[in-house]
């Protein structure tokens, strides 16, 4: 339930602060004294779009809250503590704060929050029905939203949708192979040689870096060869032989070690240095006796590397990267078998148009069910509200053909008068009726939502006299059961509300702003009498108000 409403800086207000009560609360006040302000900051604070000229002139930011009591709705407690935005009062409390640049920031419970998540909890909190609401009746597509919403049948609808779209994809992919084969056929001949050119390289495809190691060391054999030769006689061989030397070295030192026992580990990093050249021989002799001429494997890896270096030019790769090539093109052969398997086409084309058909089906019982049941409700409600003998029956005419909607077209017929044939809206009903038509709807689809709070923004407008008073009764006895906020110029609707807020407009400093305070009784029937006469308020314009507020 809508608890408290705080406004500063937004439009025409300078400041205000609102405590809400269950039942009917009605907003009333002249024309352009800013009744609508209410419901525009209500909806910013629930995630609509904002732009910097809502702020008020000479302020730098407007900032709008609002707290709910969410006790009774565990699904928003539970979407609350999955986002992180919990709280441990039974309190939601939105905040909105839009600067004079138009950017603005979004707070669910005091933690900054995306606009989107604003809107998700809005979806648990409220419905705002607004003035022009019955001109989007006129629409096909409204009706049939409206009519899958009274069915709670939005979730059946969306699946037929998915159903519909998966099929037609498949029908789809079923034509482009009976009207493009000619093209994939050329496409898999040219794959098939790239991939039989790849697959003959075999290993190599996998061994590019060991096999340039490889390539590079046979090429290079006789240079490594002499090389090592040369090491091994510098090293050991030679009459100048580096092991000869340290032996002579060692032995002099182990004299000079005799005398002066200081020299021991002189003594040790020598011998040390002598273990470790002979060491580095051995590896080398080892190293020269694996190195052998070998013509043919030089000249075959010659031709690998000739071949990969060709085949990367042809692909425009790197020649390390014709393994990964050599995935992607089979990949693409195997994609091209299945696409030109039209049997395999046809039979998953025909398993989709089944799967959309069930689900059709499924959305086509709870519609025709639906119907019976809302064009009931909705004739009896248009009897109370002064529409009487008229009636609205809802009609599912198959559709031309299956549609991502489904099976059958949803149209709203409506007689308004007894005797007159049931015809479309937009040429039957005139401007009041269809309004209150909208309301009858409204206020049926009001009692399948799950919402606990309704707003109506002058849906009353284009009526008056008794049909005013039905509207009034209406809404009334929708607010025993739900909270409702009413925008009216209706003193018989205003007369209903067990709360009654006022929107006024003061000038004040040179600025004009518009005010919104509760009313207590007697304030309500100066109200009433305003709106019941005029700026001119008569003893028995007070009277007549109190009448009806007593009544």
């Amino acid at each position: 339930m809508l608890v408290h409403l705080s406004i500063r800086n937004y439009l025409l207000v300078e400041s205000v602060e609102l405590d809400f009560a269950p039942g009917l609360t009605v907003l009333t006040g002249e024309t352009g004294a800013g009744k609508s302000i209410l419901i525009d900051a209500l909806a910013l604070a629930l995630g609509d779009r904002a732009e910097g000229g809502v702020v008020r002139q000479g302020a730098p930011r407007a900032e709008i809250a609002v707290e709910f009591a969410i006790d009774g709705l565990p699904q928003l407690a539970a979407w609350l503590d999955e986002a992180g935005f919990a709280s441990d009062d039974g309190a939601l409390i939105l905040r909105r704060v839009i600067d004079a640049g138009g950017r603005s920031r979004a707070f669910i419970n005091g933690s900054a929050a995306p606009l989107a998540q604003l809107k998700d909890a809005a979806e648990f909190l409220l419905d705002i029905h607004g003035q022009y609401a019955h001109h989007a009746l006129l629409r096909p597509q409204t009706q049939r939203e409206v009519l899958d919403a009274y069915a709670g049948a939005q979730q059946p609808a969306a699946a037929v949708s998915a159903a519909w779209h998966a099929w037609q994809a498949a029908r789809q992919q079923r034509c482009d192979a009976e009207s493009h084969s000619q093209a994939r056929q050329i496409e898999r001949e040219g794959l098939n040689l790239a991939v039989e050119e790849l697959r003959a390289l075999g290993d190599d495809l996998a061994r590019w870096d060991d096999i340039q190691i490889e390539h590079a060391r046979l090429a290079h054999v006789t240079t490594l060869l002499e090389g090592s030769q040369a090491l091994i006689h510098g090293l050991d061989e030679g009459e100048a032989a580096v092991s000869g030397r340290l032996g002579e070295m060692g032995a002099r030192l182990d004299a000079m070690q005799a005398v002066d026992d200081s020299l021991r580990e002189v003594s040790a990093l020598l011998n040390s240095a002598s273990a470790d050249l002979a060491e580095a021989v051995h590896a080398l002799r080892r190293y020269a006796g694996h190195l052998n001429l070998d013509p043919e494997r030089l000249g075959a890896l010659d031709r690998s590397l000739g071949d990969m270096h060709r085949l990367a030019r042809k692909h425009r790769v790197q020649p390390d990267a014709l393994g990964a090539l050599l995935q992607q093109f089979a990949a693409r052969l195997a994609e091209l078998a299945a696409s030109d398997d039209l049997d395999a086409l046809q039979a998953a084309e025909d398993a989709a148009w089944a799967q959309y058909q069930r689900e059709a089906k499924q959305l086509s019982a709870l519609r025709r069910k639906a119907a019976k049941a809302l064009s009931k409700q909705v004739t009896t409600a248009m009897h109370e509200l002064a529409l009487a003998g008229g009636q609205l029956d809802i009609q599912l005419p198959p559709a031309a053909e299956p549609r991502a909607h489904g099976l059958e077209d949803v149209s709203f017929l409506v007689a308004s008068h007894p005797g007159l044939a049931a015809g479309p809206l937009a040429k039957v009903a005139s401007g009041g009726e269809l309004s209150r038509i909208s309301l009858a709807i409204q206020t049926a689809l009001s009692g399948v939502a799950g919402v606990p709070t309704l707003i109506f923004d002058e849906v009353d407008v284009g009526i008056g006299g008794s049909v005013a008073e039905a509207v009034g009764r209406r809404l009334a006895k929708l607010g025993e059961t739900r909270q409702v906020l009413v925008i009216t110029h209706l003193p018989q609707v205003a007369a209903r509300g067990t709360q009654h807020l006022r929107v006024a407009k003061q000038a004040s400093g040179g600025f004009v702003s518009s005010n919104i305070e509760a009313l207590d009784a007697d304030a309500r029937v100066d109200e009433l009498a305003r709106m019941l006469g005029g700026l001119k308020i008569t003893a028995t314009t007070r009277q007549h108000a109190a009448e009806m507020l007593a009544g």
